[in-house]
């Protein structure tokens, strides 16, 4: 059902009312509507998105994310995304050039979390600078033009399992917590084999999402005039059909743009088998098996600090806490851990006083998992 203007101005008004109380890190009209656009203006759909974004917020640390955490090095260095203009409608443009990434080297250097950390930075980065950017031209800027670049995907890369789990994540978190913020995708020398991996990733895209993203193949005459009704000329290096170049003629504006490369083995993450605490808990995961740690939180603002370990072979690890109505808000999104380089670590805000739940999975692997954790609970 299609809503009139009027319909929609007043549901937004309601909507502003229902969560008064939510502290928003913006709250201006042209963010609070994307919550409802992406829930097709449902009231209660779009609160309950809302609410759970803002608990994940406080319990991650995200608004506190710029000033307080250092990324890793290796990702500012390696990381393949870099803002080169702005489209006709003034949004940012973003190439991300994954297809030249070394995402084996990447996934090898940082801990999972520190790599989805790293991306939640670059989203709060990028939203922060459009704030600043509608603040200094009196016009609202909400959304970011995207442009990924497939080029130089090798085979090697496509079929490593964690680059695609870890994908998955990402769009999971994004598509939960930042609704909304994409005004075009553009993805560009996408290889046959595309349409199978992207038909794995529709099913985590809102249909906002899916409506805006556009896939060419390798014939860049096609998706160079595709770009250029988007963003102008003078906005878009000479390589993808626009007019920029660097200081020295590079038609790709390699001084602007992060564009991957190798990743040097001195940045990989040292294999050291970690060493089990006399504190830690043993827990053996069977075949299958999940296993929930319960903790009911008695003071608001308690940290739960989670440390583990495993022996061998894969494991899921995940928190979220339970609402007195039986309802599942997922705080740290469940995230398959590959390989035992370093003692894993983990710490979350309880902002509620209700049932937090740490768990652990050993998906469907052939052999039992063996895992020693540690558990606290700090009082504020």
């Amino acid at each position: 059902m299609v809503l009139s203007s009027e319909t929609r101005a007043e549901i937004l008004e309601q909507f502003k009312q229902n969560i008064a109380d939510c502290h928003l890190i913006y709250d201006d009209d042209d963010y609070v509507i994307k919550w409802l656009s992406v829930r097709n203006f449902d009231l209660v759909k779009a609160e309950k998105m809302l609410r759970r974004s803002v608990e994940w917020r406080r319990a991650n640390g995200v608004d506190e994310i710029l000033y307080q955490w250092p990324p890793p090095l290796v990702l500012v260095k390696y990381y393949p995304m870099s803002v080169i203009g702005n489209d006709k409608f003034s949004c940012p443009v973003l190439i991300a050039s994954f297809g030249r990434a070394d995402w084996r080297g990447l996934l090898q250097s940082v801990t999972k979390g520190d790599y989805l950390r790293y991306l939640i930075y670059m989203a709060e980065k990028n939203h922060a600078a459009m704030k600043k950017t509608s603040l200094l031209t009196g016009k609202s800027v909400t959304q970011q033009t995207f442009i990924v670049d497939l080029d130089g995907l090798s085979m090697r890369q496509r079929i490593y399992r964690p680059f695609r789990e870890i994908g998955i994540e990402a769009i999971k978190i994004f598509e939960a917590n930042y609704p909304d913020s994409l005004r075009r995708i553009f993805i560009i020398n996408a290889p046959r084999v595309f349409t199978f991996v992207f038909s794995m990733v529709k099913p985590f895209l809102h249909q906002v999402t899916l409506d805006k993203i556009s896939v060419f193949g390798c014939d860049k005459d096609e998706w160079s005039a595709a770009l250029l009704k988007e963003i102008d000329a003078d906005q878009l290096p000479v390589y993808y059909g626009g007019t920029m170049t660097d200081p020295n003629g590079d038609p790709k504006c390699s001084s602007k743009l992060c564009m991957g490369g190798q990743v040097p083995q001195s940045y990989y993450l040292k294999v050291m088998k970690p060493i089990p605490k006399n504190y830690m808990t043993s827990l053996t995961l069977s075949r299958g098996s999940k296993t929930k740690l319960e903790y009911k939180i008695m003071q608001a603002n308690s940290m739960l600090k989670c440390q583990f370990m495993r022996q061998e072979g894969g494991i899921g690890f995940g928190i979220h806490y339970m609402e007195k109505n039986g309802e599942r808000v997922d705080l740290v999104y469940n995230e398959r851990i590959e390989k035992q380089l370093i003692m894993e670590e983990n710490e979350i805000a309880c902002t509620r006083t209700v049932l937090y739940v740490v768990e652990f999975n050993s998906y469907n692997d052939l052999r039992s998992k063996e895992i020693r954790y540690r558990i606290m609970i700090d009082l504020p």
